[in-house]
């Protein structure tokens, strides 16, 4: 039996150091204009939220998170409005799972913990990326 395909969650910010204390800084300065709307409420000023660790641990599958620069490298994605997440069988291309445009009308953690849910349940279509 062939364990369920993975989940990329993926960032609209470029990974590195330099790259993560600017988004910091831009959150806590002007949070309203931020574009990681991802980041924004699963982000704290110490890290992930303990709330959205435990949750997506409880999935029942592989979850990876990537940058936007780490999914063009490793996948050869772009073009894709971000954040977004893509679910990933075996080698095969990312597909989107969770479009930006839902993933942006989540406005707390909750909202977006309902929204996986819902997207988990529905078994969502694959769409190539």
């Amino acid at each position: 039996m062939s364990s369920p395909p993975r989940l990329l969650f993926v960032y609209n910010a470029d990974a590195g150091l330099l790259n993560g204390l600017k988004d910091i800084w831009h959150k806590v300065v002007s949070p309203e204009t931020y574009p990681c709307s991802l980041c924004g409420v699963t982000y704290g000023p110490l890290g992930m939220k303990r709330e959205w660790k435990e949750f997506v641990r409880g999935l029942g599958r592989e979850v990876k998170f990537l940058h936007r620069d780490e999914l063009r490298a490793q996948y050869g994605v772009q073009g894709v409005a971000l954040p977004a997440v893509f679910e990933v069988q075996g080698q095969g291309k990312p597909a989107l799972w969770l479009p930006a445009e839902e993933i942006d009308r989540a406005r707390s953690l909750d909202d977006l913990i309902a929204l996986v849910r819902r997207a988990q349940q529905a078994g969502r279509p694959e769409r190539a990326a």
